[in-house]
């Protein structure tokens, strides 16, 4: 039984920008974001464990990415408009810029990646990929456009020592 939540989200929680932010806008440095985005997940991890943290990041990626589909790239045709439509919109929010580097239509997979990301673009070298909650936001514009589930794992990362984040989006076995 799910219960429902105080904060639950929907796209009217990102509110009236225009009437809210009349003289600062829509932008903030990135920083900031990093600085809310990490400090969230060490919060988390510290109260439950990594593994729980980087759930948690998954699942929140899931939501955003749910909601970034149904009220900005819906509706949409097919393959080639999609991904052309989510290039734009990834680049013109400054999210990052992503490339389909590999489709293998026979084993259900693509290589895809993202370059000046958000996450972790810029990071000192880390032991660790960072970018979990990007991995649940591709899967959810993947299921979302296919009706069908994808898994989603990053296979580089900026924060372990490559220049962008790869990850290889694959459908889930029945």
């Amino acid at each position: 039984m799910e219960t429902k939540s105080k904060y639950g989200f929907s796209w009217d929680m990102l509110g009236d920008i225009k009437l809210g932010r009349p003289n600062l806008g829509p932008n903030t440095r990135l920083e900031v974001y990093r600085l809310m985005q990490f400090c969230f997940r060490d919060v988390i991890e510290k109260a439950h464990g990594t593994e729980e943290a980087d759930r948690i990041f998954y699942d929140s990626g899931y939501l955003a990415g749910t909601h970034f589909y149904a009220n900005l790239i819906e509706p949409v045709q097919d393959l080639k408009e999609f991904v052309s439509k989510l290039q734009s919109l990834l680049r013109d929010l400054q999210i990052g810029i992503l490339h389909i580097e590999e489709t293998d239509l026979e084993k259900d997979y693509i290589i895809i990646s993202i370059s000046e990301d958000l996450e972790c673009s810029g990071l000192p070298e880390k032991d660790y990929k960072i970018c979990t909650y990007d991995e649940g936001f591709i899967a959810a514009l993947m299921d979302s456009f296919t009706g069908r589930r994808f898994k989603v794992k990053e296979i580089d990362c900026w924060g372990t020592g490559d220049r962008t984040c790869r990850y290889k989006v694959q459908i889930e076995s029945q």
